[in-house]
C-alpha cells in the first residue's frame, strides 16, 4: 500500500490555461478538493522564489485545509536559506491547526535559484565560515526545536495579557507536527543526517550522481541508507518515505496528445553548479499496460511508502484530475499501490 498524492510547481503564464497567480492560487485548492474526492491522500505544492510559480505555502495551506477533510496537505520543498524559523514555526502552526493535523511539511536547503544568491535579498546572510547551505541546515535545526514546544522566552513581568508560569513558547502551538517534519535530501549524506534528526525523508526526480548508475537505483541506495541511519539513531516510530515522478497513463486522445511523444524517457544528467553532478530521473508515459511493466522496474518507488505525481498544472484542474484518476483507476491496483 502506497499514499498517492499530487505534487504542483504553481506554474502561471499568459499563455497556458493558468494565466495568473490567482489562478495557480485557487486552482490548487480546487484540485486538492477534487484529489480528496477521487480517493488519493496528498495535496503538496513547491515553494520557488523570484518565479512565476508557487511561493508562499502557508496562506495556500490553509486554504486547502479549510477546504478538504481528509486529504493530506504539504511541501516539497521549502528552502530553509530564505526562512526565518520563528515566524515560519507560528506559520506552520497556525496552518496544521486549521487542518486538523494533516500537514506535512517538507524542508531542505534549496535547488537552483532565478536570482543570484536570492536569499540574501530575504535579509539572510551564512555565518563565518558557514556556505549558504550550512544555513539552510541551521535554520531547519532551529525549526526542530521551536516544534517541540516548551518554552524559551523570558516573559514581561508586567505583560498586556496575564502569562502561563515559566519560559514562554511560541504561538499557536500543533501537537505533533514534530513528527511531520521530511526534509528533501539530495544526496546520501544528507539523508542521513535528516534521519538522525528525526525527519521523514522527501526525494524528488534530482539528486546527486555519486555512483554513475541508473537514477531509480541510486535513490533507492539512498533511501536504504537513510532507513539505516533512523535505525541507528534509535527513534521509535517508523519513518515515511516518499519519491516523485512524472506519470503519465495514455488512456484517451488527450493523453496521447499532450506525452504521447514524451521526450524524457531516460535520465539525464547536469550540473547544479559547477562542482556537483546531477541525475534527473526519467518521465513515465506509455499506454497503461506498459506502464505497470516499465513501474514495476522502478526500484526506489518500490521502496517508499509515498508517491508524489508531478503534474502539469497549466493545462488545468479537470486534466490533472483526470491524470490523478487515471493512476488511481488503471495503474494503482495493478501494482499493488491500492
Amino acid at each position: 500500500m502506497k499514499k498517492i498524492g499530487f505534487l504542483s510547481f504553481g506554474h502561471w503564464s499568459p499563455q497556458s490555461r493558468t494565466r495568473s497567480a490567482a489562478d495557480a492560487l485557487l486552482e490548487t485548492i480546487d484540485l486538492a478538493q477534487a484529489a480528496e474526492q477521487l480517493g488519493a491522500d496528498g495535496a503538496y505544492v513547491r515553494v520557488h522564489h523570484f518565479a512565476r510559480q508557487l511561493a508562499s505555502p502557508f496562506p495556500l495551506l490553509a486554504a486547502i485545509g479549510a477546504r478538504t477533510k481528509r486529504i493530506e496537505i504539504g511541501t516539497a520543498v521549502i528552502d530553509m536559506r530564505y526562512e526565518n524559523p520563528l515566524y515560519m514555526a507560528e506559520d506552520a502552526g497556525a496552518a496544521d491547526l486549521i487542518a486538523g493535523g494533516r500537514l506535512q511539511l517538507g524542508i531542505s536547503r534549496g535547488s537552483p535559484e532565478q536570482v543570484i544568491d536570492g536569499w540574501r535579498y530575504f535579509g539572510y546572510q551564512p555565518a563565518e565560515g558557514e556556505s549558504d547551505a550550512d544555513m539552510g541546515r541551521r535554520h531547519a535545526e532551529v525549526l526542530l526545536d521551536l516544534l517541540r514546544g516548551q518554552g524559551f522566552a523570558q516573559p514581561n513581568p508586567r505583560p498586556m495579557f496575564p502569562n502561563p508560569p515559566g519560559l514562554l513558547r511560541l504561538e499557536p502551538y500543533s501537537e505533533g507536527l514534530r513528527d511531520r517534519i521530511w526534509w528533501g535530501a539530495g544526496s546520501n549524506a544528507t539523508a542521513q543526517w535528516a534521519a538522525k534528526l528525526g525527519m521523514n525523508l522527501q526525494s524528488s526526480t534530482l539528486k546527486n550522481d555519486e555512483t554513475g548508475e541508473p537514477f531509480h537505483v541510486q535513490q533507492a541506495a539512498q533511501i536504504r541508507a537513510y532507513r539505516e541511519a533512523w535505525k541507528e539513531a534509535g527513534h521509535t516510530r517508523t519513518p515515511r518515505v516518499s519519491v516523485s515522478r512524472s506519470i503519465f497513463p495514455l488512456v484517451d486522445d488527450r493523453d496521447r496528445a499532450y506525452f504521447g511523444r514524451e521526450g524524457q524517457q531516460q535520465d539525464q544528467i547536469g550540473y547544479l553548479d559547477e562542482q556537483t553532478r546531477a541525475i534527473f530521473g526519467r518521465s513515465y508515459a506509455a499506454e497503461p499496460d506498459a506502464l505497470i511493466e516499465q513501474l514495476k522496474a522502478d526500484e526506489a518507488i518500490a521502496e517508499a511508502d509515498t508517491l508524489l505525481l508531478t503534474i502539469p498544472n497549466q493545462l488545468g484542474v479537470d486534466y490533472n484530475a483526470h491524470v490523478i484518476e487515471a493512476i488511481l483507476t488503471h495503474i494503482a491496483p495493478a501494482l499493488g499501490w491500492r
